[in-house]
C-alpha cells in the first residue's frame, strides 16, 4: 500500500492544444484513473482552461501528461516553477532542450555521442547540396514536434521540396536527417533507472502516427534480442543522452541500431505516451513494474527539487 497522502492534491495536467492532444487526453485519463484508484486526491485539468485554476493554489503538485509544445517543452514547466508548485519529470531546460531536435543533436555532437548527420532546412535551400552532403533517403521533420508529426521520408531530390513545406506547416525550424537502416530501439529512464529496451517493428516506412497510435499490426518486443553487452552499452548510451540534455525524472531515449550494429541517437522524450500502445509502460512491465507502480513512480519524481523552491510537501 502507498501512503496516498504524502502527494496532497495532485493537477493531471492532460490536453493542451498541441497537434498530440487527443494522445495526451488519453495518456492523461490512463493515469488519472491510477491514480484515483490507488487513492491519492487527483483531478484533470485539460490545459486549454486551466490556468485560474493552477494560479488560486488549488493544487499540491501536477502529473504532466502534456505532449509536445506548450506541456513538454519548457513553458509548463516555467509556469509551474513561479508558481511553486512541484510537477513530474524534467525541469524547464531540460524539457526545452529535449524538445528541440537539432539543439540535442548539437548537444550530443559535442559529447561525441552518435546521432544521423543533419543540415537546417531554409526557404530557397540548396536541394541538390543537401543531398550531397547527407545522401538520400532523409528524414525531413520539424524541429520542435514530437509523434512523428509532419515527419517525411524522402528517397527523390525532386520531393524535397513539398516535404520541407509539410514539416513547415508546423514549425518555423526544420531539419533534414541521414536516414539511417535498421532495428527501431528506444531505452526508457525512470529515476537512476534504466529499464528494459523495447524493439519496434511496423509495416510503415518508419514507425509514424498512425503505427504508433492507431495500426495493431505494429510489434513490439520486450525484451530486445540482443547480447546483454551490447544492450548494456546501448542502455548506458541512453543514460549519457537523457543526461546531457539535462532531462530528469522520467523520459524515454529513441535509438536505431544500424546493420552493422552501431547505434544512432534519434530523440528524447520528456513526456512519453501512457496509452495501452505507449512504450513507456511495456518497458516497465518487462522490469516488473506494473502500470499503477509505474505511475506512483513518476509522480515520485515530483518531489525531487529542480532547482528552484517548492510548496511545501504535504
Amino acid at each position: 500500500m502507498i501512503d496516498a497522502t504524502r502527494f496532497g492534491k495532485v493537477a493531471v495536467l492532460m490536453g493542451g492544444d498541441s497537434a498530440e492532444r487527443d494522445i495526451s487526453l488519453l495518456s492523461g485519463g490512463a493515469v488519472l484513473e491510477s491514480l484515483v484508484k490507488q487513492g491519492v486526491n487527483a483531478s484533470a485539468l485539460d490545459t486549454t482552461e486551466w490556468a485560474q485554476t493552477l494560479i488560486q493554489g488549488e493544487f499540491d503538485r501536477a502529473f504532466i501528461v502534456l505532449h509536445g509544445r506548450g506541456g513538454e517543452d519548457g513553458v509548463m514547466q516555467g509556469l509551474l516553477q513561479s508558481l511553486n508548485l512541484p510537477y513530474t519529470g524534467s525541469g524547464v531546460l531540460g524539457s526545452a532542450i529535449a524538445m528541440d531536435k537539432m539543439r540535442s543533436k548539437c548537444l550530443w555532437q559535442a559529447h561525441q555521442l552518435n546521432t544521423p548527420k543533419f543540415q537546417v532546412i531554409e526557404e530557397g535551400c540548396d536541394w541538390a547540396a543537401l543531398v550531397a552532403a547527407l545522401g538520400l533517403p532523409v528524414a525531413v521533420k520539424p524541429a520542435t514536434e514530437g509523434s512523428s508529426v509532419g515527419i517525411s521520408k524522402v528517397s527523390q531530390e525532386d520531393d524535397l521540396p513539398a516535404a520541407y513545406a509539410k514539416a513547415r506547416a508546423y514549425d518555423t525550424a526544420v531539419i533534414a536527417e541521414q536516414w539511417i537502416t535498421g532495428r527501431e530501439l528506444t531505452c526508457t529512464v525512470l529515476h537512476d533507472e534504466c529499464l528494459p529496451l523495447v524493439e519496434i517493428e511496423t509495416e510503415s516506412e518508419f514507425y509514424d502516427y498512425q503505427a504508433k497510435y492507431e495500426s495493431d499490426a505494429t510489434q513490439y518486443h520486450c525484451p530486445v534480442s540482443l547480447p546483454s553487452v551490447l544492450t548494456n552499452q546501448l542502455q548506458a548510451m541512453s543514460r549519457r543522452a537523457f543526461d546531457c540534455l539535462g532531462a530528469s525524472g522520467w523520459g524515454r531515449v529513441d535509438l536505431i541500431l544500424d546493420e552493422s550494429e552501431q547505434p544512432f541517437l534519434i530523440e528524447v522524450n520528456t513526456v512519453p505516451g501512457m496509452t495501452s500502445h505507449s512504450l513507456v509502460p511495456m518497458a516497465a512491465h518487462a522490469a516488473g513494474y506494473s502500470f499503477d507502480e509505474l505511475v506512483i513512480k513518476i509522480l515520485e519524481t515530483s518531489l525531487k527539487s529542480k532547482g528552484a523552491p517548492g510548496r511545501r510537501q504535504p
